[in-house]
């Protein structure tokens, strides 16, 4: 697939690599985001440059596997047996060309075998100064790449000359990913993918969206076919309450209490658990527009990555049918809820578009969107899908999204819609009350359409 995005990154990158001076640069983020295709791009015609991806053997293996990789740059390096990092790493930093790179690709496989490699590499970034030698530090789990180099007490803290955490691609780039695709297949796409490049890369070698889920999700022998347990290795491996909270919101829990219930621990047991899923960015904690933190009885978690929603929606109630997938009816049956399901994926990505894009010629854009449910000034419960206050605090958005309406459909929801700010408890703070639909294919009757999530910004990088 072609190189996507990642425009402010590469500058940053570009910006770093061009120093006269040496550095260490530290790139995290989930698998399969793009952190390794982006050093390749950003390096790509250096001669200059020794790559190593790391694994989970042992010390003594990778340290002579890491030397045939430098031995490739500075022949002989290989022809001798490393004792310890210290030594390697000081024979590299003597030897390596003025301005050179080295890449340690997944760098927290080695601190698991190595726990001295962080004062090791402190004492050489110390020292790269005037060589210009760049060091380039990589990994998918985020806790640990964090931890080297965000906590005050690690050994790498305040090391690092750029720190990119890379996270999803946006969403107009499923133009360019999938362009012979209609809007509303490339909406299906992102329901099911999300914004993870190495997932759009595989679905674009088969014949279409269904026929990647039908062989490489569903069959036992598919890439993707227990992709949550790659995921969370790197992050959760050991942290069985934490899998087990996630488990459970991707059915569709997402009351603490109830999870609680479920798992038959108190409640204050999950407070750490739910933190850590919602500081990986795998869960986003919901609450009421308004409500701040300390509102937390009102808190509601879901699946923040979309692969999860669709992987814990779809595939795990069928996992334990090796043959589910096999027949054309099996795929067939998951149409009308994998129809709800778009519905769902459309209302959060509405929401996570707001504060990105105008909605009006005005250009005026939007803070805090959220969900709203509770009692309106006449004690009746309701529910909005969107919530959001203007960038200068004086007007309140209020929207429903839906996937399709008729015209017809479209009038009587938006008189409803109206009638429902109306009765919101904050509406009479705001100087001015908008409400808009949001609807996938409705751009005919003056709704909020996919055109106006699909279309690039061009005074952004990514939308």
């Amino acid at each position: 697939m072609n190189f996507l995005d990642r425009v402010e990154e590469r500058r940053r990158l570009a910006k770093f690599l061009s120093m006269s001076e040496g550095g260490v640069a530290c790139i995290y983020g989930r698998r399969r985001i793009g952190k390794s295709r982006l050093i390749e791009e950003s390096l790509s015609g250096r001669g200059d440059v020794v790559s190593y991806c790391a694994d989970r053997s042992e010390a003594a293996l990778q340290r002579r596997r890491m030397s045939e990789d430098v031995a490739r740059l500075l022949p002989g390096f290989a022809d001798v047996s490393y004792a310890d990092w210290r030594s390697f790493f000081e024979r590299w930093q003597r030897d390596a060309p003025k301005g050179s790179v080295f890449v340690i690709d997944e760098l927290p496989y080695l601190v698991e075998k190595s726990p001295e490699l962080p004062s090791v590499l402190q004492k050489i970034a110390d020292g790269l100064g005037k060589s210009g030698q760049k060091v380039i530090i990589c990994g998918s789990s985020q806790r640990m790449m964090q931890g080297l180099v965000l906590d005050d007490s690690e050994p790498l803290y305040g090391r690092c000359r750029v720190i990119l955490k890379l996270g999803p691609l946006g969403y107009p780039w499923l133009g360019d990913a999938f362009p012979d695709e209609t809007p509303l297949g490339r909406l299906e796409h992102y329901a099911v993918w999300g914004g993870v490049p190495r997932y759009w890369e595989v679905c674009q070698g088969e014949s279409g969206l269904w026929e990647t889920v039908r062989d490489e999700i569903f069959s036992p022998n598919g890439l993707f076919h227990e992709e949550p347990a790659y995921v969370l290795k790197d992050d959760l491996e050991g942290a069985a309450q934490a899998s087990s909270v996630l488990s459970l919101i991707g059915q569709g829990v997402m009351r603490p209490s109830e999870m609680a219930a479920r798992l038959q621990v108190p409640q204050t047991a999950l407070s750490r658990p739910l933190g850590r899923l919602v500081g990986l960015g795998l869960v986003a904690r919901d609450r009421p527009f308004g409500v701040d933190a300390k509102g937390s009885k009102k808190s509601l978690y879901r699946l923040q990555d979309p692969f999860l929603r669709f992987w814990y929606a779809f595939a795990l109630p069928r996992y334990s049918d090796p043959h589910f997938g096999e027949e054309d009816s099996d795929i067939e049956s998951l149409r009308l809820p994998f129809r709800v399901f778009l519905g769902q994926a459309w209302e959060c990505l509405v929401r996570d578009m707001l504060p990105h894009k105008a909605i009006s010629a005005d250009g005026c854009r939007w803070r805090d969107p959220a969900r709203w449910w509770g009692a309106g000034l006449n004690q009746r419960t309701m529910e909005i899908d969107v919530v959001a206050e203007s960038s200068d605090g004086d007007t309140l958005l209020v929207g429903e999204s839906k996937l399709s309406l008729t015209r017809m459909e479209a009038e009587h929801e938006l008189s409803e819609l109206r009638k429902k700010a109306e009765q919101l408890p904050f509406a009479s703070k705001y100087k001015r009350v908008e409400t808009r639909l949001f609807v996938a294919e409705g751009g005919d009757f003056n709704c909020i359409d996919l055109s106006w999530c699909e279309a690039k910004d061009p005074q952004k990088n990514f939308f």
